[in-house]
């Protein structure tokens, strides 16, 4: 009987994340970076030498896109390994107000005819009431505030990306607490509070159990504990009064 082959040891940047996944260990982003010319323009957003912005295929939100670093660097990296490096960092923060930007745009796109803040200035730009005093356009409302943008503590994905969404949670895509928590609890963390201390909680998400936490409603607070479907109605109530503002 032939001696068993052994299994070649893993480098460290293909090394699992060091947190404990409790999701599946996937490599599907790693497609959207070899070929990004050769996907539908419903798929890919934009493509450049350092990034590939998507749109999110299971969307959590009413706009739910991912921005991937192409660089083999760091791509496998943890996003906690890989954005303590400061230039990576900065790369990564600059790309991302690009896609915050874009993604505010076709937020408002959407939903803007329904929003009461927004309603004044499309008045004025339509000829159908006067600017403020000193002919100023009205601000309208800010969409860039309703986005956010953040890497998960356990990704469940291997490669490096960033999540950049309106905070809505509107989606039939949005189906259990782990889905909702992912995105409402520590277990997101902001791209801006990077760098992260070295004794920063959210590095020990296995000990905190964010995603067990109860489910509160991201606008209001009210507490659902693991109560899904109730949340999930009154999440569509609070979408459609957080559109009309």
């Amino acid at each position: 009987m032939a001696p068993k082959r052994k299994t070649p040891p893993e480098t460290n940047a293909a090394r699992p994340s060091r947190s404990g996944n409790p999701f599946k260990d996937r490599l599907g982003l790693g497609a959207y970076l070899e070929d990004p010319a050769s996907y539908p323009s419903s798929r890919v957003i934009y493509n450049n030498e350092d990034f590939v912005a998507i749109n999110d295929r299971y969307p959590k939100a009413t706009i739910h896109t991912l921005l991937l670093p192409r660089s083999s660097k760091y791509n496998l990296l943890h996003p906690f390994d890989a954005l303590d490096d400061p230039e990576v960092l900065a790369k990564v923060k600059t790309e991302t107000q690009r896609l915050k930007a874009l993604v505010a745009k076709e937020l408002q796109r959407r939903l803007g005819t329904h929003s009461e803040s927004d309603a004044r200035r499309q008045a004025v730009l339509e000829g159908d009431a006067e600017p403020d005093q000193g002919g100023e356009l009205p601000e309208g409302r800010d969409w860039a505030a309703e986005v956010k943008a953040g890497v998960h503590a356990v990704p469940s994905m291997r490669h490096l990306h960033v999540h950049v969404f309106s905070r809505d949670m509107f989606s039939e895509a949005l189906r259990h607490r782990k889905h909702y928590n992912s995105f409402n609890t520590p277990f997101l963390v902001d791209l801006d509070d990077f760098p992260l201390a070295a004794d920063d909680p959210r590095r020990n998400t296995k000990e905190e159990a964010y995603l067990r936490w109860d489910m509160k409603c991201w606008r209001c607070g009210l507490n659902f504990g693991n109560q899904f479907q109730k949340l999930k109605r009154h999440l569509e109530e609070e979408y459609e009064t957080w559109k009309k503002l």
